[in-house]
């Protein structure tokens, strides 16, 4: 869906990797080398986001580095369309609705980096139904086009595995923030 009204392959990428985490910073040649693209294509590209104020572009030394710009007045409307793309509205909401007593859930890994790798690992902090996990989490696979991988966790586990689950770069779905990042 996205492809037909963005026809550009690498806009809707540096959107996914941006939109997606707003935390995430990177620079040219990071992006060239992640998405496989000339530094011609992401530069050519980096310029339009950042000439319409989508993204913004400052330096760190003598790197230029990018993030989304969050005081954009499309900010949260472009993140809300990534994040359907991605399924990850409908993933939360049949979480939520049919899992028991989920306190948080966090995206991990590719996709909280804005990497559309059609792996989403889940990880999903309280008191889980797991019979109800498997039949949510085949459910929502098929309506989002993409595998999920799930761990449950209790809260103390959760700031265990803190560093590990690398949650500084994690993308809350669901609840409030129950580790200090």
């Amino acid at each position: 869906m996205l492809e037909t009204l963005i026809t550009s392959k690498t806009r809707i990428k540096l959107l996914l990797k941006f939109f997606l985490n707003p935390g995430t910073r990177a620079y040219l040649r990071e992006l060239a080398t992640e998405f496989g693209e000339s530094t011609n294509a992401i530069r050519v590209e980096l310029n339009r986001l950042t000439d319409a104020k989508l993204l913004e572009r400052g330096e760190n030394g003598r790197t230029v580095m990018y993030n989304a710009n969050t005081n954009h007045s499309l900010f949260s409307d472009i993140q809300n369309v990534v994040k359907k793309y991605m399924g990850i509205d409908k993933l939360a909401e049949e979480l939520v609705a049919k899992l028991g007593e989920v306190k948080v859930a966090y995206v991990i890994g590719d996709y909280a980096k804005g990497h559309d790798s059609g792996l989403i690992d889940l990880v999903l902090v309280g008191h889980i139904d797991e019979t109800k996990l498997k039949e949510v989490t085949a459910k929502t696979e098929n309506l989002i086009d993409r595998k999920i991988r799930t761990l449950i966790l209790s809260g103390d586990d959760l700031k265990k595995l803190n560093k590990r689950l690398n949650l500084d770069h994690a993308l809350l779905i669901w609840g409030i923030e129950t580790v200090n990042r």
